[in-house]
């Protein structure tokens, strides 16, 4: 049960920053501001470097780890075009990341609270994702 709990937490963790990456990269060539468009570059670069150590601890289970919905990842993608179609500014891509952020803490969440026998690791590695999501969603208040 541990171990099942375990990969399957990791396995949520993994198409979560998954889609926190795909968003980001979805948005960045609307930022107009250089101190929001590095704010959501290092938030990038945070969430690639959590995606290699869940990518290591999945392959020591012999995992190939889990890829976004792609019902979502079309709905997120078809959202962001269309809003930014409309207005194009920081304050909207502020607000679907802070929707995003918002999104992704809830599903965490929900998969620590499901997956309770996970080893102590991947519960962390679960925090760790929340917590990003969280400040950068706090961060983000000052271009809504």
């Amino acid at each position: 049960m541990v171990e099942q709990d375990t990969i399957k937490l990791l396995r949520e963790c993994d198409a979560g920053v998954k889609m926190g990456v795909a968003s980001i990269e979805d948005v960045l060539d609307h930022v107009r501001s250089e101190e929001l468009r590095r704010r959501l570059w290092d938030s990038k670069k945070e969430h690639e470097e959590l995606e290699k150590e869940i990518r290591d601890l999945l392959n020591g289970y012999q995992d190939d780890g889990k890829m976004p919905n792609p019902m979502a990842q079309g709905m997120s993608w078809m959202k962001t075009n269309m809003k930014l179609a409309v207005e194009d500014s920081d304050s909207v891509v502020a607000e679907l990341m802070t929707d995003g952020c918002n999104m992704g803490v809830e599903s965490l969440s929900r998969y620590l609270n499901q997956y309770k026998a996970a080893d102590e690791q991947s519960k962390g590695i679960a925090k760790k994702l929340i917590r990003m999501e969280e400040t950068l969603a706090v961060d983000l208040r000052g271009y809504l």
